[in-house]
């Protein structure tokens, strides 16, 4: 690139800035710049117009002519999304730099602690990069810094004391970090502070007790924190505060109650996946309210009656009871029904939203809970829809998706107990893997069934080998013992969330498909088998009774005398008792003739009218 020809004249940039643009350039790959032009004139090259509606790319260098003598610095640079490589030069250390933001890049490596030569920095934001490492303690000496922002990189260790020098801040973000050790206890110092932003930052332990010192908090937001159990901690001077998020954080006892009564500017609070007891307080006077998220907490008691008579949304489970049972089901999430490979996959065309709950059918419902940050978006962001053309196998259930910012429950209801294989269907059709900023988004999930978690950090573009393509992720021997299977999509706070556009994260979902590993009862089968049962048993219990009959003889003392002699008609001299007791009325007295040595003889009349003696 050649040197930029101007000189430290009225209204011009100094040469040591002019050469430190031109390294700048070379070292960040930097080719749109024109450096024939002087970038404090305002030139196309040095500034983004307002050709793009959704204002995502930023190429902006803007001057501060004020200084005696008409002399230029820089004071402003801002490389948003540029797809930018490598790490920031040691140049920008010799710039009057009030602002440089250069979120949603490439840059790698540390970060410089050169960085904290520009002492003029006001606001210094690094988001969505890849640098590594700890914070620099140098980043101490930006007495001046009002905003530094260092979401979603892959930092690391403790956050550094020196920071505590920083007391002019006024927003502090440190979300999606890999950072070691306890939150430190230094908040004291950030009087001014008004953003606090420590989601999924890697650190364990409680939330320490100076953030109760931070009054001026208008937003505050701490999820995932590792270890043991916290105490909500104390917010009753926070009287500014509008955001309030504390997710996952191992909070117990009860939601103090002065969160309605102290904190009238409340928003949106968001206090899921905690351990929160007892009922739910009263927050209809917080008029303000927008959303409130409770989810997975073990509250008690009834619903309140102001949330009944809300007009907003809200989310309130109830399990499908049945007597008939599935052992298959398919689903093919925010998308219509289709037939894969003879399968029917049922539609899935609800919108969903932020706090939605979804009894689609008979068989199985989807629970959706969570706005998205930072951002506006509407209900039907909640479906992802491909933006290039799909070329992989049965392309038809992955053109959707459903999404969600924190957590989406699917309940396949009404299953026969046992064993299942479940499959879950994932396709990236939302971040790129082109050569630009719209590839450099991370999206990280985690994946809950029955209530484990079998899926940390999951990203399904790794998994795939690349965006638009399918990848099935199959779980075998998954046990059914209440007639219901859940799977749950967790967002874990891991990840970018500005990458390609803010608003991209949290978990993704094509499709669904569940199938019993045991042989499903044939209900037909099932049903001739009980008739000839039925059948048998009244066979066994007839023949019980005649049975029981003939053997205590009531049975034949009805048959007629001559039946009991008809068997004499047969030629032979062997009687039996039966019917030599037929031939004499039973040895009655009557028929008694004679006695001699071995007993009375009687007298006998067989059917023909033989006359016969018995002794």
């Amino acid at each position: 690139m050649e040197a930029l020809k101007v000189e430290a004249q009225a209204g011009k940039l100094v040469s040591d800035e002019v050469h430190a643009l031109r390294e700048i350039a070379q070292q960040l790959g930097k080719t749109d710049w024109n450096p024939n032009v002087d970038p404090c004139i305002h030139h196309s090259s040095w500034i983004t117009t307002e050709k793009d509606p959704r204002k995502l790319y930023n190429n902006t260098v803007l001057c501060n002519c004020s200084f005696p003598g008409g002399v230029c610095h820089v004071d402003s640079i801002d490389l948003s999304r540029n797809y930018l490589s490598g790490t920031i030069p040691p140049e920008w250390a010799s710039t009057k730099l009030e602002k440089l933001s250069a979120i949603v890049n490439r840059l790698s490596g540390p970060i410089p602690d050169y960085l904290g030569n520009i002492t003029t920095l006001k606001y210094l934001a690094l988001e969505s990069n890849m640098f590594s490492g700890p914070i620099p303690p140098q980043l101490g000496k930006l007495v001046n810094l009002e905003n530094l922002i260092l979401n979603a990189n892959n930092l690391t260790g403790e956050l550094p004391p020196a920071l505590t020098s920083l007391t002019k801040l006024t927003e502090f973000r440190i979300g999606s970090n890999n950072f070691t050790g306890r939150i430190p206890d230094f908040f004291q110092n950030w009087k001014q502070l008004q953003e606090l932003e420590i989601q999924a930052s890697g650190f364990e332990g409680s939330i320490p007790p100076s953030i109760s010192s931070l009054n001026n908090l208008i937003e505050l937001r701490i999820s995932d924190l590792n270890g043991g159990v916290s105490r909500f901690p104390s917010l009753r001077n926070t009287k500014r505060i509008e955001l309030l998020m504390l997710r996952s954080c191992n909070i117990s006892g009860q939601i103090p109650e002065y969160l309605f009564s102290n904190l009238s500017e409340l928003r949106k609070i968001d206090l899921s996946f905690n351990r929160f007891v007892g009922n739910i307080p009263n927050f209809a006077s917080l008029t303000r309210m927008e959303s409130m998220y409770l989810t997975n907490n073990s509250l008690t008691g009834s619903i309140p009656e102001w949330i009944k008579n809300l007009n907003s949304r809200r989310n309130l489970y109830h399990p499908l009871v049945g007597k008939h049972y599935q052992y298959s089901l398919y689903i093919n999430c925010g998308g219509g029904k289709t037939t894969i490979g003879g399968i029917d996959y049922e539609a899935d065309y609800d919108q969903g939203g932020a706090a939605k709950y979804v009894p689609v059918g008979s068989n199985w419902e989807v629970s959706s809970t969570g706005h998205f940050w930072d951002t506006t978006i509407s209900s039907s962001d909640y479906i992802a829809h491909n933006v290039s053309v799909l070329r992989m196998n049965d392309s038809d259930l992955y053109t959707t998706a459903r999404l969600t910012p924190l957590s989406l429950t699917y309940y396949a209801c009404r299953l026969g107990n046992g064993n299942y294989t479940v499959k879950l269907h994932f396709a990236e059709i939302v971040i790129r893997d082109n050569s630009s900023f719209y590839s450099l988004g991370r999206r990280l999930f985690d994946v809950y069934i029955q209530g484990t978690r079998r899926l940390k950090d999951f990203d399904i573009e790794r998994n795939a080998k690349g965006v638009d393509k399918d990848y099935v992720h199959i779980f075998k021997a998954i046990t059914v013992r209440d007639k219901t299977l859940e799977i749950l999509f967790h967002w874990a706070g891991k990840g970018t969330a500005a990458a390609p556009k803010r608003g991209t994260y949290g978990p993704l979902i094509s499709a669904i498909s569940l199938k019993s590993e045991f042989k499903p009862p044939n209900d037909r089968a099932k049903k001739i088998v009980i008739v000839v049962g039925a059948v048998v048993l009244l066979l066994l219990l007839v023949l019980m009774i005649v049975g029981a009959l003939w053997w205590k003889g009531w049975l034949w003392d009805r048959i007629s005398r001559e039946e009991e002699l008809r068997g004499l008609d047969l030629k032979t001299r062997i009687y039996t008792l039966r019917q030599l007791k037929a031939a004499t009325d039973n040895f009655d007295a009557a028929n008694k003739f004679g006695e001699g040595g071995f007993g009375s003889v009687y007298k006998g009349i067989l059917l023909d009218g033989t006359i016969i003696a018995v002794k």
